[in-house]
């Protein structure tokens, strides 16, 4: 099977995570900041935190904004439920925006109706890896004082108007699961220029506890002060090592991921079948963390066929995403079908194809292939 994604890990990141293995610390050791200097070192930024998934970095994210209970919070519905559910654990309420029907990613134009008195920030997502009107959202956050916790889970080395993802937004949230630009098994990071926000995640991932900055006076050498309810999010030296080789690579992974999504473009730029990812906007560089096709309206109904075709033929296809207010949970708290209609008919018609630095031109062109013939079958 030709997965979606899939890592990439040579004998240089398996050395290294041995040679940790080889000291005395295996976790809390100095691959920890090393990993956070060199992630805010790419990206442009001063402050950057590394903990257990991308989850966790969009909890602590949350958790330094100040998202509480009875606020609310500006997303897109489509994206992996983390997004919003994150805030849910904070006690307050996502309030989905429709998508721009050209690329996914929320649209501007929609957020301003939706801020109430209780809206306290805004989550955007770069969906597939595709930056959002940046632009646009800041001079909405800023009119309305909002904070923008930015999901950038799939954006790891994209760039808007010639800077990277994780130096626009207040807080901007990383992953770096097995499928994402980089990888570290689970793992993820926020970034921050605010020192602010970066000491109050340094101490909430790591059970609400700190060594300095007491609030009594210490009682000795081993005295530390659990300051705040905090979380267990760390990631451990094991995992930072790969992801500082990792790190040395991206810029390798991101130049075969645009060469894997031309090569997809210029095949499937006849059939009428489908439609294949817009351009770039100037200034703009996707991460290209998925490749989404979009069926034509007359095959909508066919796609869960096209999809088993795909599937059986040995292609591990997906869909990215459904819209997170379709799932029974959400469902069950008073979401209902209709409340963001582009997004669902965006969900309607999307499949993902296989994109990843490690996939072969051979398996591309078979890839390729298959889905024309399938397309042409039904």
């Amino acid at each position: 099977m030709i997965p979606y994604g899939h890592q990439q890990i040579d004998p240089l990141d398996i050395e290294a995570v041995v040679n940790v293995l080889k000291t005395d610390w295996l976790t809390q050791g100095p691959k920890v900041e090393e990993f956070e200097s060199a992630l805010a070192t790419y990206c442009g930024v001063k402050y950057a935190v590394v903990v257990s998934n991308g989850t966790a970095a969009l909890h602590a994210a949350y958790v330094a904004a100040g998202l509480n209970t009875g606020d609310e919070f500006i997303t897109s519905p489509l994206t992996f439920v983390a997004t919003a559910n994150a805030g849910l654990w904070q006690g307050a309420k996502p309030v989905f925006v429709d998508v721009d029907e050209r690329d996914g990613n929320i649209n501007p134009s929609l957020i301003e109706e939706k801020i109430t008195k209780k809206t306290k920030l805004i989550a955007p997502i770069d969906y597939t890896g595709r930056p959002v009107d940046f632009e646009a959202i800041r001079r909405i956050a800023d009119k309305h004082n909002l904070l923008i916790v930015e999901d950038a889970c799939q954006a790891l080395g994209a760039i808007y108007r010639g800077k990277k993802i994780g130096s626009l937004s207040d807080l901007t949230v990383f992953s770096f699961h097995p499928v994402k630009t980089i990888a570290t098994g689970e793992g993820g990071a926020i970034l921050t220029d605010r020192e602010d926000l970066y000491k109050k995640m340094k101490v909430f991932v790591t059970h609400g506890i700190t060594k300095k900055d007491f609030v009594y006076p210490s009682h000795g050498e081993w005295y530390f002060e659990m300051q705040m309810l905090g979380m267990n999010y760390r990631l451990t030296d094991l995992q930072c090592a790969l992801g500082i080789s990792q790190l040395s690579r991206i810029d390798t992974f991101l130049a075969r991921r645009r060469s894997i999504v031309a090569k997809y473009n210029e095949a499937f730029k006849g059939p009428d079948a489908i439609s294949v990812p817009p351009p770039e906007r100037d200034g703009e560089e996707s991460a290209w963390h998925l490749y989404v096709m979009r069926l034509a309206d007359r095959l909508v109904l066919k796609r869960a066929h096209i999809f088993k075709k795909l599937r059986e033929a040995g292609i591990g296809v997906q869909v990215h995403h459904m819209p997170a207010y379709l799932h029974p949970y959400y469902q069950s708290l008073g979401f209902s079908r209709g409340l963001c209609p582009v997004a669902e008919a965006f969900y309607d018609s999307i499949i993902s194809l296989p994109l990843y630095p490690g996939l072969e031109d051979s398996e591309q062109d078979y890839v390729i292939s298959k889905v024309k013939e399938v397309l042409t079958s039904v």
